[in-house]
């Protein structure tokens, strides 16, 4: 009996650990995934629409998310992403979730990229503490975000298409927050 618990032990002691070397990988691959689009999709960003640039070089940080939003007169989506300070280079990986109700149908796939103004825009961003729908009003009244040059409380927002359809006129809430298992 004593030697079949202690091969139970190792067996369940081997398992774990690579359970735990698996999980890690994992991790690290899923960070690596989302620091590669966030390349991507900046540099996406830059060749779009060449003043971004000059807006990024000025920001404190940024934050990329790819986002998939459905809905048939109530809507919601969800994403992932990271932020990311550039004077210290500290990632921070998250996720979006948003809801909405209002005039839609369809299903969109599209990016959301945010240059922080300052430290204290991005940090707030990061904590939790930004307010999606300030950044959306004050978007929404200016010429577009797309052709923004300047940042708006702190914030220069916008988002890319991918594919997919949704006519919409719609009022969407956003919540970002940290994903635990990637810090």
């Amino acid at each position: 009996m004593t030697m079949q618990r202690s091969f139970v032990l190792a067996a369940a002691l081997t398992l774990s650990l690579a359970t735990a070397a698996h999980a890690q990988h994992s991790a690290d691959q899923r960070r690596s995934d989302i620091d590669a689009n966030a390349k991507a999709k900046l540099e996406q960003l830059f060749k779009a629409q060449p003043d971004t640039k000059e807006l990024y070089d000025k920001a404190a940080g940024y934050a990329v998310f790819v986002a998939t939003k459905a809905g048939f007169l109530v809507s919601g989506g969800s994403g992932t992403g990271v932020a990311v300070n550039k004077s210290t280079s500290q990632r921070t990986y998250m996720r979006m979730g948003m809801g909405g109700i209002g005039l839609g149908i369809g299903a969109q796939r599209y990016d959301v990229i945010a240059l922080f103004e300052n430290e204290a825009h991005l940090n707030k961003f990061v904590t939790g503490g930004w307010d999606s729908s300030a950044t959306a009003e004050a978007a929404a009244g200016k010429e577009g975000a797309a052709v923004r040059s300047s940042f708006i409380d702190g914030v220069a927002f916008f988002q890319m298409t991918e594919k997919g359809l949704m006519a919409h006129a719609d009022v969407t809430g956003t919540r970002f927050w940290v994903i635990d298992d990637l810090k």
